[in-house]
């Protein structure tokens, strides 16, 4: 999966099947806040939303950014993996 971050709109997405899944983000006070995540019904349960999520916070870690978020997905991925 080809995973894009268009800096200046806040986001990273992925097209699949014809289908945009996305995670929309905010940097605020020294970390990078994930605010929405959006998989379309047809792409989801295949780990798409996670694979976006990890692109973001890796890219936050390599820009010396924290880690947070306000979306209830990437909150419970944040304590799944530890961050």
């Amino acid at each position: 999966m080809k995973i894009n971050h268009l800096i200046d709109e806040n986001r990273f997405e992925t097209y699949i099947e014809g289908h945009t899944a996305r995670v929309d983000y905010v940097v605020r006070d020294g970390a990078l806040v994930i605010v929405h995540t959006f998989v379309p019904k047809p792409l989801k349960g295949r780990g798409i939303a996670g694979e976006l999520v990890k692109a973001a916070y890796e890219y936050a870690d390599k820009e010396g950014l924290g880690c947070k978020a306000t979306c209830s997905y990437a909150l419970a991925w944040l304590e799944k993996h530890g961050y």
